[in-house]
């Protein structure tokens, strides 16, 4: 468990202090993960390493997070990265990737992936680009996976 400190605010791998409501609330409605199972949701941040940006004045309350899904050895997926939208503009999306980045658990990778809509910008600063050739990766997606359960 790693945790990082700034400006009254902690981001922390620690899984006990996951608000699972909030990020299910988020991640629920978010444009990559609408209408998630709960259940589904929770399994997935048991087969990840999370970040959870607390707000250190507020409780603790979770402002943030990110999940990486790993190899630990060559590879590593970022996913579910976000800031809840009070909270954006004071530069808590880049100091969590700079954390994720830095996380002990997660030295010596290879390579790392993402797939996001509208942050290129973002990540573009941490040294992610866009496939040297794009036509070799291939994806298969179910889009309605998530009506279908319940």
């Amino acid at each position: 468990m790693q945790e990082w400190f700034r400006n009254g605010f902690t981001v922390s791998t620690d899984r006990a202090k996951l608000d699972v409501d909030a990020i299910h609330a988020f991640l629920s409605s978010s444009y990559w993960a609408a209408g998630i199972p709960r259940a589904t949701m929770e399994r997935s941040l048991e087969g990840s390493v999370c970040f959870g940006v607390y707000q250190t004045s507020a409780g603790g309350r979770l402002v943030g997070f990110a999940r990486v899904v790993t190899d630990h050895a060559t590879f590593a997926y970022l996913a579910d990265v976000f800031v809840v939208e009070s909270h954006r503009g004071r530069g808590l999306s880049k100091w969590l990737i700079e954390c994720v980045l830095a996380c002990d658990e997660l030295q010596g990778l290879r390579r790392w992936m993402l797939a996001t809509r509208d942050a290129q910008g973002l990540y573009a600063r941490f040294g992610f680009t866009p496939p040297d050739e794009p036509g070799r990766l291939m994806q298969r997606v179910d889009r309605e996976i998530y009506a279908r359960k319940t």
